[in-house]
């Protein structure tokens, strides 16, 4: 058997570090058998999935130094490999599915399902649909079919019993099949759920072993279940622990920067960052915490894997990035690498038509443009207002443009802002005065360079480093608050 893995991130916003972490162990253990290791974008949400994030992320991962054998810049004998273009063969497992009783036509009502669940949970029992379509008879559906009536397909669970999940770092996981939904497939505009596309593309793509977070193991049921009613072999179960902050609270952006682009754009090697995930709930025989992607592979064995909480900690990895530094790097090969991050002929193209009116004498230029250099900048929270009042709605400005820019893919000058004066103007804000924490945020004072220039030439990992670091200097967003401006930002929205 030729192990055969893969990875299947979602191009729906930047790529995350847990997708790298789940890539270099699926690539590590493939490598390490002699195997194969493929890339696969699963893009069904199609509201939310766009081009530029699917290159954003194959760019990001190949930044690391993590690279596949098959995927959608690459082609290979099981594509294609975007779920968008598999569309036809997810609606022909359907109707297999469909055919052999193992999924019915649901034609409940929205209303109808939430106030199911909401006699559920007053009752104290799991919410999990209640099964009344499919007691429908053959006749009654097609009725309803030919009649139009909105539907959506799903799988049938049995009743009653235990599953046991087979998993290869856990041993077995008991679940009993009350617990588990019976999960729609197919959705009312005729696009896969990921349950069933995951599972059809993996059994056609080969795929002998899933490695994939722990979240994921209460969908396991549901999964070995449509294997079993295709009549497929149940690929090996790997479940890996999720990545932790240091509170042990799961690795959010919120609490850490979780963007691989916001490593790099801080200056971290692409060898160090890659070496620090692999050190995540996995070492060396030799116990070195420094290591090469090709020793991880040599030396990848499965079950040293631990279960723990892993703590991505960021000040960790800039220790062991300064050994990488140091002790990998000759002088000259710092140099390059310095010119290559930052102090570049194309960086500075773009950096003096800024600054080019301002300038004298070269030795303006330090002050002027250090925060184009920067991190995340030292912040002094006066700059953002002196009163409390005035410190409250600079938290809120902040807040309503991170969570506008989250959404925003074009990250031109012109673009940002458009979008940002859009927000001040729903607001009832003149654009200079809801901007002003915009500059501190960005370069750490209240005057800088053109800010949409400066911004765009920044880039959003680090610019949503920033507004966040802002927020975090302007003493964080407590639940209460962020209740408060999730209500006032949704009505912005509805508006």
């Amino acid at each position: 058997m030729t192990v055969r893995t893969r990875v299947a991130p979602s191009p729906t916003g930047d790529p995350h570090l847990g997708t790298a972490y789940m890539a270099l162990f699926s690539m590590c253990f493939a490598k390490s058998q002699g195997g194969q290791f493929l890339l696969r974008i699963e893009d069904t949400d199609a509201a939310r999935s766009t081009p530029e994030s699917e290159n954003i992320i194959l760019e990001s991962l190949r930044w690391l130094g993590i690279e596949w054998d098959e995927g959608p810049d690459k082609g290979g004998p099981h594509g294609p490999y975007r779920q968008s273009e598999r569309l036809s063969i997810y609606k022909d497992h359907i109707n297999v599915l469909l055919e052999k009783g193992h999924a019915f036509h649901c034609f409940c009502t929205s209303e109808r399902l939430d106030e199911m669940r909401q006699a559920q949970m007053a009752r104290g029992e799991t919410t999990r649909y209640d099964g009344l379509c499919r007691s429908l008879g053959r006749e009654a559906v097609a009725e309803k079919l030919l009649a139009g009536e909105p539907h959506v397909v799903r799988m049938h669970v049995p009743a009653e019993g235990t599953c046991i999940v087979k998993d290869a770092l856990r041993g077995e996981i008991e679940i009993d099949f009350a617990q588990v939904d019976m999960q729609v497939l197919l959705k009312a505009d005729g696009m896969p759920t990921y349950h069933l596309a995951v599972v059809v593309d993996d059994y056609l793509m080969k795929i002998t072993h899933i490695i994939r977070g722990e979240e994921w193991i209460n969908s396991a049921p549901k999964h070995m279940l449509l294997y079993e009613y295709f009549g497929w072999d149940m690929p090996t179960l790997v479940h890996m622990p999720l990545l932790r902050n240091p509170d042990k609270s799961k690795l959010s952006k919120r609490k850490n920067p979780t963007s691989i682009g916001f490593y790099k754009s801080m200056g971290f090697l692409p060898e160090a960052v890659l070496n620090y995930l692999g050190m995540l709930g996995w070492s060396m025989p030799d116990g070195e915490e420094k290591f090469t992607l090709d020793d991880m592979i040599r030396h990848f064995d499965i079950s040293r894997i631990s279960l723990g909480a892993p703590v991505f900690d960021v000040e960790k990895l800039r220790w062991l990035n300064g050994r990488w530094l140091r002790e990998n790097m000759s002088e000259e090969a710092f140099v390059d690498a310095l010119v290559e991050w930052r102090y570049n002929r194309q960086q500075l193209q773009q950096i003096v038509p800024l600054i080019r009116e301002r300038v004298d004498i070269f030795s303006d230029l330090a002050p002027m443009i250090t925060f184009l250099f920067e991190g995340l900048p030292v912040l002094d929270p006066g700059l953002f207002g002196e009163s409390p009042e005035k410190r409250d709605l600079a938290v809120a400005n902040l807040q309503f443009g991170l969570w506008r820019l989250e959404r925003e893919a074009d990250w031109s000058r012109d673009n940002l802002q458009k979008v940002l004066a859009v927000l001040a103007d729903s607001l009832d804000q003149k654009l200079k005065d809801f901007l002003v924490p915009f500059f501190v945020a960005v370069s750490g004072r209240k005057v800088s360079p053109p800010l949409f220039d400066s911004m765009a030439l920044l880039g959003p990992d680090l610019i949503k480093a920033r507004l966040r670091h802002a927020l975090n200097a302007l003493g964080g967003v407590s639940k209460k608050q962020q209740k408060r401006l999730e209500k006032a930002y949704s009505s912005l929205a509805a508006d």
